[in-house]
């Protein structure tokens, strides 16, 4: 996959995460191609079905299969704009996905390289090569603002009070006990 499709998938991812936020769901979004197609584009669920599993990759992984007509993913590609927690990619590993793409990366909670590596874990049965950092400041800044709002404030006071760069994180590394 060329960066100017990973860039066309992840404004569809975008526009996914876009939605989630009117059902009060942080947003998220991902979508699954294949063959230059997407099969699959779902956005994060969880507020709006009450289901904890409802996030963006997951649902879109549901679909995907649905079309392909079976659980094996290994000819797609996963666009999604946060990185990964362990559930999803948990799910990416089970379902063989043959290429993840991802926005911003969460070292907070993600799994596929900055909290945590499961994609390429080698004890793991399979291995998901990724390709990270794709519109990384735009999927980070759709986060930063939603959850800004959600604490009633605006991002601009957000920046004057805590400044945040815009890159690839939304979190701040926080230092762990090893």
């Amino acid at each position: 996959m060329q960066a100017d499709e990973m860039t066309r998938w992840m404004a569809v991812a975008l526009d996914e995460a876009r939605a989630a936020v009117h059902h009060d769901d942080v947003p998220v979004g991902a979508v699954v191609v294949r063959d230059g197609e997407i099969i699959a584009a779902r956005h994060n669920e969880r507020e709006l079905t009450g289901d904890p599993t409802a996030h963006a990759e997951v649902l879109a992984l549901r679909d995907a299969a649905a079309v392909v007509g079976h659980w094996r993913l290994d000819h797609c590609t996963l666009v999604v704009t946060l990185e990964p927690c362990p559930m999803c990619a948990g799910a990416i590993v089970n379902a063989r996905v043959g290429l993840l793409v991802y926005g911003a990366s969460d070292p907070k909670a993600g799994a596929a390289g900055s909290c945590f590596d499961l994609v390429d874990h080698p004890l793991l049965n399979h291995r998901v090569p990724r390709h990270t950092g794709v519109m990384a400041e735009s999927c980070a800044a759709l986060l930063v603002d939603f959850f800004a709002a959600r604490r009633g404030r605006s991002a601009a006071a957000e920046a004057v009070d805590e400044p945040l760069e815009r890159g690839a994180s939304i979190v701040r590394p926080t230092t762990r006990p090893r």
